[in-house]
């Protein structure tokens, strides 16, 4: 089954080559289980279609969450109540314990906090959906390098310590935060961090597509972990609900004429703040920004600039999640993809798969 949304505007009204996009439905449609597919081209819709469930099915973005959480700090810091370069202690005191009194904001948006799971993977995935124990253990946490010194994704950690930064500066929730702020503003009602009651019965279960993720299945589709307000992997939405964040984005924080975050914001955020060296805790090549990851052309076969499409702009931003889901926008292209499935691939397939997608749109925008 899959469903076209009356929203399209039509590829050639927006640049794209048809032929192009009808291979990319094909290859969407093909792989089976569940999806999404949003694309904007110049601000227009020009793919909103679903794939073996239906327009308003809810999907967990898994690490594509993390783009949220950094934006609700780089919100506060343009309102002058963080500073990116004072040390997270100076807002969260306990945070200091064990050698971690000079991380800053920025090392934590930049992935160089030097704690990337806190006190353990496993026990890290245990306490995903527990707050308060999540932010314990990252205060007992020992940093495993010095912060602002090694480049190292912050799997669960890099959203406990912004949201925790949220919650004690702002004086609210972060899920009350990122709806009101973030959200709410440009009519984006669609994106839940953690599911409430009202929409579970929307909610799409992950499927493992390999053995490997057996596990995450088991863990993200109870109802606990669902619902749970987790800043580093817990937002749940539309792909067409997505696609528009990141057009207010593309746009420098507008979006119908509602300004969200000023335009210097939105810089800071998607500003490099490494060369795309290799991630110590990925082991491939990854180009963050204070938010993002970033695109680019990657000389790597690995480098996950890739999921983004080989031949992304430096300048494209965005996130995976897991490897089932990606949302970016390529500025240079004027150009946004959502792309959301409940497939859970292995890690390497699953590159393969985002970048096949990505490289479909991309082909699109430029003429095939």
């Amino acid at each position: 089954m899959t469903a076209t949304h009356e929203r399209e505007q039509g590829p050639k009204e927006t640049g794209m080559d048809p032929e192009v996009l009808q291979r990319l439905t094909d290859v969407v449609a093909a792989r089976g289980g569940a999806a999404q597919l949003c694309v904007l081209r110049r601000g227009s819709v020009v793919l909103d279609r679903s794939f073996g469930c239906s327009p308003d099915s809810l999907f967990l973005a898994y690490a594509a969450t993390k783009p949220i959480a950094a934006l609700a700090v780089h919100a506060l810091a343009e309102r002058g109540r963080i500073a990116l370069d004072r040390p997270v202690a100076s807002y969260w005191p306990e945070f200091a314990q064990h050698g971690k009194e000079a991380v800053t904001v920025r090392h934590v948006l930049q992935h160089r906090a030097g704690v990337p799971v806190g006190r353990g993977m496993v026990r890290t995935m245990r306490t995903a959906r527990d707050w308060e124990r999540s932010v314990r253990d990252l205060e007992q946490s020992r940093p495993k390098w010095p912060g602002g010194e090694v480049a190292a994704y912050h799997f669960m950690s890099f959203g406990f310590i912004l949201g925790e930064l949220v919650r004690r500066v702002s004086g609210r929730s972060f899920r009350d935060f990122v709806t009101s702020e973030l959200f709410t503003p440009i009519g984006l009602n669609d994106l839940h961090m953690g599911l409430p009651d009202h929409a579970w019965s929307r909610h799409v279960p992950a499927k493992a597509d390999h053995p490997s993720e057996l596990i995450n299945q088991w863990m993200s589709n109870g109802r606990r972990y669902r619902q749970a307000v987790i800043p580093s992997a817990g937002l749940s939405g539309t792909a067409a609900q997505f696609a528009s964040f990141y057009q207010m984005l593309l746009e420098g924080g507008v979006l119908d004429g509602v300004r969200v975050l000023r335009q210097e914001t939105v810089e800071e955020a998607r500003k490099p703040s490494n060369d795309g060296g290799t991630d110590a805790s990925l082991k491939r090549p990854v180009r963050w920004s204070h938010g993002f990851m970033l695109g680019g052309p990657g000389e790597h076969p690995q480098d996950l600039a890739q999921v983004m499409g080989g031949a992304s702009s430096a300048t494209a931003f965005g996130h995976c999640g897991t490897t089932s889901s990606v949302v970016w926008a390529d500025p240079e292209r004027d150009l946004v993809l959502a792309y959301l499935s409940n497939l859970q691939p292995e890690f390497g397939a699953g590159i393969g798969r985002l970048r096949e997608v990505s490289d479909l749109v991309l082909a699109a925008c430029d003429g095939g």
